[in-house]
């Protein structure tokens, strides 16, 4: 055998190990720390998470799916929540963490946990956040906006400055730039959140989609799909859609009305809407319909009824259609050429609107229904109410909404120099901006704090913008009469705000002693409205449900007299153009329903 030094030697060697720190460790009663930013298993903030499905979306092992966390229950879904969330095939994930960097709230995120040992193959499905409901302990991989796969900075408006604005009525909203829509338009992720908090359920994602590809034609025939006044929409809408986005929740919302607008104006006029949007209009079915009011609801009906070959005829009471759009929204939000082409697109496809015809004096609402097989009432909140304070009645105290209707009709109207604006809404917001472009000082007075006002949040920035100054806390609390039965000011008393009791919104409680004289020359009221019901005939009135001055309806907006429909203000409390479209969207299936006899 032959003798080897080495051999021998080797076990000596061997004992120069014994002082070192082993490579192993004694799982499970050692834990070995991970690297930073490890992508283990998967974790989800169930409360942030809003099920938008964008994880699934880009997950290209398939491994996530959309699930219900508490099927059946209803009340856990809310606006802007899916009431899904994300479950994992962890024999799927690769933890490539694409999921986690597309996620828009940041719910989702990897932890630096690693192990999970099982006999049982379904236990491997996880939906993260309830299956490890301990994981945010464990969290290692999280996404950050800074360093990002999404885009969270929307692309800027361009508008006129403030200084620029008061000398005209001229639109504020400059509107997008080719580049500039499809640069926003890719932003958006495709969850359709959005669609499903949209009154009348627009395509948004389809539409925003093609715009980002440049197809504006068909992002106009979307459009039209189901809201016959997009464009207005693009202009004025209340824009619940955008308080959902997701991306809303770590940087600003996708600008999806200032797309809709982008879109809906590069047809320039009513010929080249008919041309874009194609329409298949049905044969006559031999069906009448008689619609009470051009407003958003009322041009909805008898948009989609003329399409689906109904005879639609519309009676107006203004000289143009529109309603409290085309008569209380100001120029420099909706300029009135807008408004008309649309109009008169729908007048191309078949319908029929006598204006200045005003149901109750030129023909009565029993002929209406006599001559046709069904009726919608689609009329406005157009009759003020009064602030109920002393002195009101003087000369030059004024509503809002006439004076705004007088406005819009070019109608002069002597405001003076200084006024107030009673109220807090988006009605008082223009009657102060609208005031300032006829060259008054101008302040609003409003009884809560500025965070209670229920106007649109870029509207009071807007009129701040334009040096209204807005006084909140303030209790109108008489008119001074300068002695000639015209306004001389107005008293007000600053107000303490006080906790409601019963979990309300704080309600303003005047502070004894604290009252002011602002000197005025017009006071403008704009504290709500109410709907005219007078050409109703009395024994109809009682045969229609009523319910604090609106009319109630079933799910198809008719109401307990079958052929009688109604939808918009005098129906929802929400006040928007867009629900109003949705109402009359709604009230085309009721009709339809109703004199075929389904």
């Amino acid at each position: 055998m032959e003798f080897s030094i080495k051999g021998m030697l080797n076990p000596l060697l061997a004992l120069q190990q014994a002082g070192k720190r082993p490579h192993t460790i004694q799982f499970p009663f050692e834990e070995k720390k991970v690297a930073e930013r490890y992508r283990g298993l998967h974790f989800n903030d169930i409360e942030a998470c809003i099920g938008c499905g964008t994880c699934s979306t880009i997950c290209q092992n398939e491994a996530i799916d959309m699930v219900e966390i508490h099927p059946g229950d209803s009340e856990s879904a809310k606006p802007g929540d899916s009431g899904l969330r994300p479950r994992v095939d962890n024999g799927r994930c690769c933890w490539c963490a694409l999921c986690v960097e597309v996620c828009p709230t940041g719910s989702l995120s990897l932890t630096s946990h690693y192990n999970y040992v099982s006999e049982d193959p379904d236990s491997f499905l996880w939906t993260p956040g309830v299956s490890n409901p301990e994981g945010r302990k464990e969290l290692s991989f999280v996404s950050d906006t800074s360093h990002s796969l999404l885009d969270y900075a929307r692309v800027p408006m361009r508008e006129l400055e403030g200084k620029e604005r008061i000398k005209s009525f001229a639109e504020v909203v400059l509107g997008y730039a080719d580049e500039e829509a499809q640069k926003e338009a890719a932003r958006c992720i495709g969850c359709s959140i959005c669609t499903e908090v949209c009154p009348v359920h627009m395509h948004i994602p389809e539409y925003i989609s093609a715009i980002e590809h440049g197809n504006n034609e068909d992002a106009i025939r979307i459009i039209y799909d189901n809201n016959p006044i997009g464009e207005t929409c693009g202009k004025v809408c209340t824009r619940r859609c955008e308080e959902v986005c997701p991306l809303g929740a770590r940087g600003e919302a996708i600008a999806i009305r200032w797309l809709k607008r982008y879109a809906t104006e590069k047809a320039e006029n009513a010929d080249m809407i008919r041309e874009i949007v194609n329409p298949e209009i049905k044969p006559p079915n031999g069906k009448k319909v008689g619609i009470i009011g051009a407003g958003p609801s009322g041009l909805t009906v008898a948009y989609y009824l003329a399409l689906r070959g109904f005879d639609v005829t519309i009676y107006e009471a203004k000289a143009k259609a529109g309603g409290m759009i085309m008569y209380g929204i100001p120029k420099y939000r909706l300029p009135l050429d807008s408004l008309d082409k649309q109009v008169e697109y729908m007048q191309s496809i078949g319908v029929k609107i006598h204006f200045n015809t005003k149901v109750g004096e030129q023909i009565s609402f029993s002929e209406i229904e006599k001559n046709h097989d069904a009726v919608f009432i689609g009329i406005g909140y157009e009759v003020p109410y009064t602030i109920g304070i002393d002195g009101e009645n003087l000369e030059n105290s004024i509503q809002a909404v006439n004076f705004l209707r007088d406005i819009n009709a070019d109608k002069h109207v002597d405001i003076g120099s200084r006024v107030a604006v009673i109220g807090g809404g988006n009605v008082a917001i223009d009657a102060a901006r609208v005031s300032r472009r006829l060259g008054a000082e101008v302040t609003i007075l409003y009884r809560r704090r500025e965070e209670d006002m229920p106007a649109d949040w870029e509207e009071i920035e807007g009129a701040k913008q334009e040096g209204v100054i807005i006084k909140t806390q303030a209790i109108p609390l008489n008119v001074v009469d300068d002695g000639s039965g015209r306004v001389k000011g107005i008293r007000y008393g600053n107000a303490r705000m006080v906790t409601d009791e019963k979990g309300g919104r704080p309600r303003p409680e005047l502070i004894e002693g604290d009252e002011h004289v602002l000197e005025l020359d017009t006071i403008i009221g704009a504290i709500g409205q109410e709907a005219d019901y007078s050409f109703i005939p009395e024994d109809l009135k009682e045969k229609i449900g009523f319910k604090s001055g609106r009319i109630l309806t079933n799910e198809w907006q008719q109401t307990s007299v079958p052929h009688i429909f109604a939808g918009g203000d005098i129906v929802n409390r929400t006040a928007d153009a867009i629900s109003a479209v949705a109402d009359g969207y709604k009230a085309v299936k009721g009709i339809e329903q109703f004199v075929f006899g389904k």
